[in-house]
C-alpha cells in the first residue's frame, strides 16, 4: 500500500487479544494518507500567505482591530476544543476495542470529523469573515479525527503520542523564538521557498497515493528505511517553517489594523499547521519505533 504512517496496521495487530478488522485497517490507512495530503494542500494554497493579502484591510479603519494578544487567546481556545474532542474519541477507541465494535463505533466520528474539518478549512480559507464561526467548529472536527488516529498509534507504540505532542510544542516555541529574535526573517524569498516546498510535498503525497492505488510499491519513501526517515525529517522541517509564516501573518495583521475577525483566521492558520506538524512527527516516530 505504501502508506507513510499506517505501517502498523498492516501487521495484523491485536489489542487485548482482539484483532482489528480489515475494514478498520483499510479506513485508517486511507485517513492517514489523506489527512497529511490535505494539510499540505491547504497550507500551500492558502491565499493568506500572499504579500497582498492585507492590502485591502490596511486601507480601511475598523472600530475593533486584530491584536496579537487576541489571536493568542483564540489559539488557546481552539487548542482546548481540539484536546476536548480528541479526548472523547480517544476514550471511545479503547472502549470499543474492549467490546469488539471498533469499526462501527469510532469510525463514523473519525470519518465525519475528517470530512467536516476539510470542508470547514476550505470555507475558512476563502471566507475569512466567517472564521469566528467556522474556526472553532473546525477545531472540534479535527479533534474527533485526531483522537482516534492517535489512539491507534499509541496502541501499537505506547507513549508515542505524548512524545509527538511534546515535540510539536517544543518546535512551536523554538520557531516562535527564532522568529521574534530575528534568527529567521520572513521576506519574499523565504515565503516563496516555504510555499513551494509545501506544494512539492503535497504533489509528492498525491502522486504516491495515486501510484499505490495501481500497485506501485513506494516502500522506499514510506517504509521504515533511512531514506523514508530522511523524507519525514524534511517534511517536519517544512511544516515547522510554515509556523514562521503563520507568526508573520498574525504580526502583520495586527500592525496593519486588520479587522477583529482576522484573529480567528490567524488562530485557524496556526492550528492547521500544528495539526499537520503533529501528524508528521507521529509518522516519523512510528517509523523509528518500527525499526527497533
Amino acid at each position: 500500500m505504501g502508506n507513510p504512517c499506517a505501517a502498523f496496521v498492516l501487521k495484523g495487530f491485536s489489542i487485548n487479544n482482539i484483532t482489528l478488522s480489515d475494514r478498520y485497517k483499510s479506513v485508517v490507512i486511507v485517513l492517514t494518507e489523506l489527512i497529511n495530503t490535505i494539510m499540505s494542500l491547504t497550507k500551500s494554497s492558502n491565499p493568506a500567505f500572499s504579500d497582498k493579502f492585507f492590502a485591502k484591510a490596511s486601507y480601511g479603519t475598523y472600530e475593533d482591530t486584530m491584536t496579537v494578544s487576541g489571536t493568542v487567546n483564540k489559539i488557546a481556545l481552539m487548542l482546548l476544543l481540539v484536546v476536548s474532542a480528541a479526548s472523547y474519541t480517544w476514550g471511545l477507541y479503547f472502549e470499543s476495542v474492549q467490546t469488539g465494535g471498533l469499526s462501527t463505533v469510532i469510525m463514523p466520528w473519525m470519518i465525519g470529523g475528517g470530512i467536516a474539518g476539510f470542508v470547514l478549512a476550505l470555507i475558512t480559507m476563502f471566507k475569512p469573515v466567517w472564521s469566528p464561526f467556522t474556526a472553532p467548529v473546525y477545531a472540534v472536527c479535527e479533534g474527533l479525527l485526531l483522537g482516534g488516529l492517535s489512539a491507534s498509534f499509541n496502541a501499537i507504540y505506547p507513549g508515542i503520542v505524548m512524545q509527538a505532542v511534546g515535540l510539536t510544542f517544543a518546535i512551536l516555541f523554538m520557531m516562535l523564538f527564532a522568529y521574534k529574535s530575528g534568527m529567521i526573517k520572513v521576506n519574499k524569498k523565504f515565503r516563496t521557498g516555504v510555499i513551494a516546498a509545501t506544494g512539492g510535498i503535497c504533489l509528492f503525497y498525491l502522486a504516491s497515493w495515486v501510484l499505490s492505488m495501481f500497485g506501485v510499491n513506494m516502500g522506499f519513501a514510506f517504509g521504515n528505511s533511512l531514506v523514508s526517515i530522511g523524507i519525514s525529517l524534511f517534511v517536519v522541517a517544512i511544516a515547522s517553517l510554515n509556523l514562521v509564516l503563520d507568526f508573520d501573518f498574525i504580526e502583520k495583521g495586527a500592525q496593519k489594523g486588520a479587522p477583529k475577525y482576522m484573529e480567528w483566521y490567524g488562530a485557524f492558520g496556526i492550528m492547521l499547521t500544528l495539526i499537520w506538524l503533529y501528524l508528521e512527527i507521529l509518522r516519523l516516530l512510528s517509523k523509528i519505533s518500527s525499526r527497533n
